[in-house]
């Protein structure tokens, strides 16, 4: 394992049930991360899950069976006629009609065809590679703190985009090609809820790769747990003492 460039130790001090992982695209066929067993028969978001919870790393390819859209968002398959027609949403309970299902897939990123045709997937403590994105899935009190180190040193706004299919296009692709840190609630996609993979009070957190370093940074430098979350009471002290002190002192600018 080469020297990375980034230290994620840091990520290890927060309360996570499941390890945080990095992802990577590749046209080449990765040298330094095991392939996925070939009798692997599972969907995009199910890779995600399946690397956390077994906390080791491995790749997935177009060699591999994927049992949703995973290939197509990823674009190593083209969405056969009748699905792009929308007729899968209305039949799921999802749409009202095969219009509305088409529509959303207007509006899903994409891969472009044929430029990846490997995804790495690891555990943030045995990353060989530099990440193209980093997923984080928490409890919301955690990914709260996740979501304050994007903004902490930038003041850059909170963004979550997502559609009731297709989730692992935003929680992959989406952040990836647009450069921005999202967010997505996974039990408001089909796929996720359906499957079970995050608890419904949970939260996956995506930060492409040149965010990746202002996270890490501020998480070493701010603090996890702030007084006025603690309490209503706490808040409201806190808030009110410091209005007060600013009251005094802008009137000796």
């Amino acid at each position: 394992m080469g020297k990375m460039r980034y230290d994620y130790s840091i990520l290890g001090e927060l309360d996570l049930e499941l390890p945080a992982i990095g992802v990577k695209f590749s046209f080449f066929r990765p040298t330094d991360v095991p392939e996925l067993e070939k009798d692997t028969h599972m969907s995009l978001c199910e890779l995600m899950k399946k690397c956390q919870v077994e906390n080791r790393p491995f790749y997935f390819s177009r060699e591999h069976d994927e049992t949703c859209v995973g290939k197509i968002i990823l674009g190593m398959e083209q969405m056969a006629p009748v699905g792009k027609s929308g007729q899968i949403g209305p039949r799921l309970g999802v749409f009202d009609d095969a219009r509305a299902n088409e529509h959303v897939y207007q509006s899903v990123p994409k891969m472009e065809s044929g430029v990846v045709n490997y995804v790495s997937f690891a555990p943030v403590d045995q990353l060989t590679f530099e990440p193209d994105v980093l997923i984080v899935s928490a409890k919301t009190t955690v990914a709260e703190i996740v979501m304050r180190a994007a903004t902490y040193s930038t003041g850059m706004s909170y963004k979550s985009c997502c559609t009731p299919v297709m989730g692992c296009a935003w929680m992959l692709v989406q952040p990836y090609r647009s450069g921005e840190v999202s967010y997505i609630v996974p039990a408001l996609v089909h796929g996720p809820h359906g499957r079970q993979l995050w608890p419904a009070d949970n939260l996956v957190v995506s930060v492409p790769h040149h965010w990746i370093p202002v996270v890490l940074d501020n998480l070493r430098r701010m603090s996890f747990e702030l007084s006025g979350h603690e309490s209503k009471q706490k808040y409201y002290d806190e808030f009110g003492g410091i209005l007060a002190d600013l009251a005094v002192e802008s009137q000796n600018p």
